[in-house]
């Protein structure tokens, strides 16, 4: 598992909006990499605007990251169900992530390097 996942610092200025919104920014991104997916950029909580943030009811198990909870964006425009999800307690070989958020990207939802 410690090859297949890898944390490190994201250069840069990074930023997310949803429905034209800008959900939060931060200069202190994370990247988070596994295996053949994607890189997932992750945001430190307290960059981000939590009053557009509903919990949700939705959990799932990752066995090299631990238990997930998510999130439902909610502003004007839009309800983006189940888009940010957060690692609350995550396991030590990616303990960084904790208090950190992820979001899923879409037509609504950006994830962008300012």
């Amino acid at each position: 598992m410690p090859d297949r996942i890898r944390v490190r610092k994201k250069p840069g200025t990074w930023t997310v909006r949803s429905g034209g919104a800008i959900l939060g920014e931060t200069a202190n991104a994370l990247e988070l990499s596994e295996g053949d997916l994607a890189p997932v950029i992750y945001f430190p909580r307290s960059d981000i605007a939590m009053a557009f943030l509903d919990r949700s009811d939705k959990t799932t198990h990752c066995p090299h990251k631990g238990d997930a909870n998510y999130y439902s964006i909610v502003n004007k425009s839009s309800v983006d169900k189940d888009a940010v999800w957060t690692y609350e307690d995550p396991l030590e070989a990616v303990a960084a992530i904790k208090d950190h958020l992820a979001f899923y990207t879409s037509a609504s939802i950006k994830v962008e390097k300012l």
